[in-house]
């Protein structure tokens, strides 16, 4: 028999909270199964008796009141409604209350009276049966009148309840975002155009993975050359690049999760994913409450571009009075100083309020563990960076001719492509073989070609030793320059 609600204390409530929490995990997985019970009873220290009991009242009504301890009786004078009553005040919560119709409490009062009288039963009082709608969850309110999805990116995994992720790497989420800004280029500080970054973040500790910054829109390369970053340790890459800066984070994650994209259903990135044992996890469909982190975050980093010369703001309004060209002044380079700077010495080391503790400091807890957790330990360092590299750059299959291979109008060559010059398909004798490249967007001076024999990646170089180094999107705006001038 439950109580009125009007009789419940607030510490009562407390206690039905608590086991509530305590079943929790049994309801969501409607096991309720004796070992699981028990093994659930063990890590809350309560008697498996008394939480299958718990169960069992709880999914009878499936009412927080159901909790509520019974060990205080009745006050002297109150009204016990009998389990007839309370069985329709049940009945009409589930299939008048809570439908899509979404009837008022009153009309809720009126029917549990008149269900009574039909039924011969003593009605409760309104109030008893007022409090039964009122003691009913958000949650349970928006699923049962027609607010299912309102209700799942509400209460289901969001920011900082991400499922399965339990420590560092065990899910890292990837996005892009054109930034907001106009950068200009290295020899005449001339405007040049908006960059994409591709950011990487490790849900656990919100800790930024990786990146990769180009002026190409989105695809499949800008995600391999971020997830590679994420990957390989940054000790080297951060001191070529001259930034006084630590960036502790490596090591092959479990599991990618991105939007629904082409460009991260690329074959030759889900494959690369699956040679290195990354499970690749797509966001559902219209539950945006799946990219909550990589979305705050890339938010997060356009609010602090805003302050840079050359920003376009995030709209028009804020950018009114404002000519982002004119003001724009800083390179590639320059920007991408100043963006690891910002990730690593403020980013990393300032409080996250959604895991209450700097991304730095729950990393390391996740990674070397403390008196409460245990770490997962760090994970090995690649063996061979190179390699991996590689394994994720874009590629290209070509003929290999009498001047070398030819990739976009840009022709490459060195001594190990002789001996497979104008070679045919081993099953296909009149067909000409295709072999496999690999190109890194942002040195296209040489080429990776895969000798099949050997099963190793060499070096091609330009097969025009004149020509300097330079990126895809450099050798395209040439290209389009050129053609502009005939």
């Amino acid at each position: 028999v439950l109580s009125d609600l009007e009789d419940i204390t607030d510490l009562d409530w407390k206690v039905a909270e608590q086991r509530y929490e305590a079943i929790k995990p049994l309801l969501a997985s409607d096991s309720g199964g004796r070992m699981s019970t028990v093994e659930r009873a063990r890590e809350v220290g309560v008697d498996p008796a008394t939480l299958y009991r718990w169960v069992k009242r709880y999914r009878s009504i499936a009412l927080l009141s159901t909790l509520i301890p019974m060990k205080r009786g009745w006050r002297s004078g109150a009204m016990r409604i009998s389990k007839h009553a309370e069985a329709i005040i049940g009945e009409v919560l589930q299939d008048t209350f809570l439908t899509a119709q979404r009837p008022s409490p009153q009309k809720a009062v009126l029917e549990v009276l008149r269900r009574c009288r039909e039924s011969g039963v003593d009605s409760p009082h309104p109030n008893t049966v007022r409090a039964r709608i009122a003691a009913l969850s958000e949650k349970q309110r928006l699923r049962g009148r027609g607010f299912k999805e309102k209700a799942k990116n509400k209460f289901l995994p969001a920011a900082g309840r991400f499922p399965n992720a339990d420590y560092p790497l065990a899910v890292v989420q990837i996005d892009h975002t054109p930034a907001d800004i106009i950068l200009v280029d290295d020899i005449h500080r001339k405007p040049i155009g908006r960059p994409w970054i591709t950011l990487a973040i490790d849900v656990f500790s919100r800790m930024v993975a990786g990146y990769y910054l180009s002026f190409d829109p989105p695809s499949e390369t800008s995600v391999a050359m971020c997830v590679a970053h994420a990957i390989l340790p940054k000790d080297e890459w951060l001191a070529v690049r001259g930034v006084d800066v630590r960036w502790d984070v490596w090591g092959v994650m479990d599991t990618i999760h991105v939007d629904n994209g082409a460009d991260f259903r690329s074959n030759n990135f889900r494959q690369s994913c699956l040679a290195h044992g990354i499970n690749l996890e797509f966001r559902p469909v219209k539950q945006p409450r799946y990219g909550g982190h990589i979305e705050r975050m890339l938010g997060t980093l356009m609010k602090e571009i805003h302050s840079l010369p050359g920003t376009t703001f995030s709209s028009v309004r804020e950018r009114e009075g404002y000519d982002s060209e004119k003001h724009a002044a800083m390179t590639k380079t320059e920007f991408e100083t100043w963006l690891v700077t910002l990730i690593c010495k403020v980013y990393h080391q300032r409080l996250h309020a959604g895991i209450g503790m700097s991304p730095v400091k729950k990393w390391e807890i996740g990674m070397f563990g403390n008196a409460e957790v245990v770490g997962r330990g760090l994970p090995p360092r690649p063996a061979d960076r190179q390699a991996l590299l590689l394994d994720f750059l874009p590629s290209f299959r070509r003929t290999i001719q009498t001047y070398g291979v030819s990739i976009e109008g840009l022709n490459y060559y060195a001594d190990v492509l002789r001996s497979w010059i104008n070679s045919s398909e081993p099953k296909k004798p009149g067909s000409k073989r295709e072999f496999i490249f690999r190109r890194d967007p942002r040195d296209i001076s040489v080429v990776w070609f895969y000798d099949p024999d050997s099963r190793q990646y060499f070096r091609v170089p330009f097969a025009n030793q004149a020509l300097p180094t330079m990126s895809v999107w450099e050798y395209q705006q040439a290209r389009s320059a050129a053609k502009r001038e005939g």
